[in-house]
């Protein structure tokens, strides 16, 4: 891990973060199916006045496919977004505590409430056989709702990884 925004080498956590980067490099696909949807469903809107709401609709669920499973991503490449006010001229170890602080106080419940009602909310939407409500909509929304707690737990997954990392990392003594 030599990137800029790389952290210190913790070997478990490194092979954790490695294979969601992994998932995370296979996810990226779909923005370039995005892209082939955005752009025939202009042709066909402007090139022959007539689009899809099947193609709109699956614009939307790549895009939310992107996006959640980008997050866990983001976690282990270090590269999500950070106030970086004062953050940056703390000591390593008061980074270290910020970091477990922040993951056991904010991000895990966070990501605990949304995986356990996503739960349900995948359920719901089986169980009755959920589909657009467009005549010409996409079948099977229980399916791009099941990308909810799927997310959340590669996220944990990439969080826990982080929480270990720091963890390991302040008792060390890494002071770099």
């Amino acid at each position: 891990m030599n990137e800029p925004n790389s952290l210190p080498s913790v070997p478990l956590a490194d092979s954790i973060d490695r294979g969601i980067q992994k998932i995370g490099h296979m996810i990226a696909w779909v923005y370039v199916a995005l892209v082939l949807v955005i752009i025939t469903q202009v042709i066909l809107r402007k090139g022959f006045s007539s689009g899809l709401i099947v193609l709109e609709e699956l614009e939307w669920h790549l895009y939310a496919l992107g996006v959640m499973f980008g997050l866990s991503y983001a976690q282990t490449t270090n590269s999500h977004i950070r106030v970086d006010l004062f953050y940056s001229s703390f000591r390593s170890r008061t980074k270290h505590v910020i970091e477990i602080l922040g993951i056991l106080l904010l991000v895990l419940p966070f990501i605990s409430v949304i995986f356990i009602h996503s739960l349900d909310f995948v359920a719901d939407s089986y169980r009755i056989d959920e589909h657009s409500e467009s005549p010409s909509g996409l079948p099977y929304r229980w399916l791009i709702k099941s990308a909810i707690p799927a997310s959340m737990l590669l996220l944990g997954v990439a969080v826990l990884s982080r929480l270990y990392r720091d963890t390991v990392l302040l008792f060390k003594g890494d002071n770099a």
